[in-house]
């Protein structure tokens, strides 16, 4: 089959055989659609179907909430049952020769630790080895689950066949409080990835700052794995800000206790409690933490005042804290956009 792509740019076409959604057939033939969650909730893949037809694999997803016409389509979800040509309104390009390409993996879930009341680790076993660049993303697709659902990787190991990930329990959500309940280890999944553009990019040679809420650390782990990997901090600075709700919501401290021994003072880790002052021997009892009350956008600001100008951030978190960061280190830091990277999981 042959699916054709009308961009503002250009016009693209690459053969699909319907096993597959657009958006992954597409990206697989190197070229970057546009996308953000890839898993059907934010809608940042919304696309007009010209002619043919597709196949639906979630005809209820969130991310088609404000569709005008039966004719918009979300390419995340969405294959292809013959011939069909698609528009879509941003520019799309082709990717860099040597760029890693998402596919489809097999996978186990190995390990299921609870780390706080609604935050839990897990990793996944892979039936084949991944790719993927520090702060990258993978799908999982659980049997019976409509959808998949994106976790970004706390683990960077390139090639490897084990996934660290972070996952949270949601108030009504189905998946996670079905895993919750009951400890998935042994669960066989479908993965799909790596996927998302907010990666580390050492040659840039930019300082690091990373500002996360709650399980939205995870990638950030990732980013600074790499770092401390090649040493990174030995010519660049880096500041994570970690913001939580109270210090009963608190993970992977004594983690990243060790992260800042490592990096020798050149990494700066400040933990953000909103809902409560920081407790007396906080600080004590993680040496080389630094702790604060606020807001997490609203203590890196403050603290990253005219610390800018060498500065690439990455964000993560809910989507509302996400947003203020953004709108923060634009508008009051003078940070350019180009400078700022997240994926949106919605």
């Amino acid at each position: 089959m042959k699916v054709t792509i009308h961009s503002r740019s250009d016009r693209y076409e690459f053969d699909a055989d319907g096993s597959k959604p657009l958006l992954f057939a597409g990206l697989g033939d190197g070229i970057a659609l546009p996308y953000a969650c890839a898993s059907g909730t934010c809608g940042s893949c919304k696309a007009t179907l010209k002619s043919g037809s597709v196949g639906d694999a979630w005809p209820a997803a969130p991310g088609k909430k404000g569709f005008k016409s039966d004719s918009q389509i979300l390419l995340c979800q969405c294959a292809p049952r013959g011939d069909c040509e698609v528009e879509v309104a941003e520019s799309v390009y082709r990717m860099i020769p040597g760029s890693t390409l998402p596919s489809g993996v097999n996978a186990r879930v190995a390990n299921w630790r609870l780390l706080t009341h609604d935050v839990a680790s897990w990793e996944l076993e892979l039936h084949d080895p991944m790719t993927y660049e520090a702060g990258q993303f993978v799908l999982v697709r659980f049997p019976g689950v409509e959808g998949q659902r994106a976790y970004s990787m706390v683990n960077f190991e390139p090639g490897s066949r084990r996934l660290e990930l972070l996952i949270k329990k949601k108030p009504d959500g189905g998946l996670s409080e079905a895993l919750f309940a009951a400890n998935p280890a042994g669960t066989q999944v479908r993965v799909t990835g790596p996927l998302g553009a907010a990666v580390f990019k050492p040659d840039a040679g930019k300082d690091v700052l990373c500002i996360a809420g709650g399980s939205g650390v995870a990638g950030m782990f990732s980013i600074l794995d790499h770092a401390e990997s090649i040493g990174y901090f030995e010519k660049n600075s880096g500041h994570l800000y970690f913001g939580l709700r109270s210090m009963r919501d608190a993970f992977f401290l004594d983690r990243l206790t060790s992260v800042a021994r490592y990096a020798l003072g050149a990494l700066e880790i400040t933990v953000c409690l909103s809902e409560e002052a920081v407790p007396d021997g906080a600080a004590q009892q993680y040496p080389g933490l630094f702790f604060a009350h606020g807001f997490v956008h609203e203590v890196a600001l403050k603290q990253m005042t005219g610390r800018l100008a060498n500065v690439h951030a990455f964000l993560a978190g809910p989507p509302p804290a996400v947003d203020a960061a953004m709108r923060g280190l634009i508008l009051q830091g003078k940070l350019s956009p180009k400078n700022i990277s997240f994926d949106k999981f919605s």
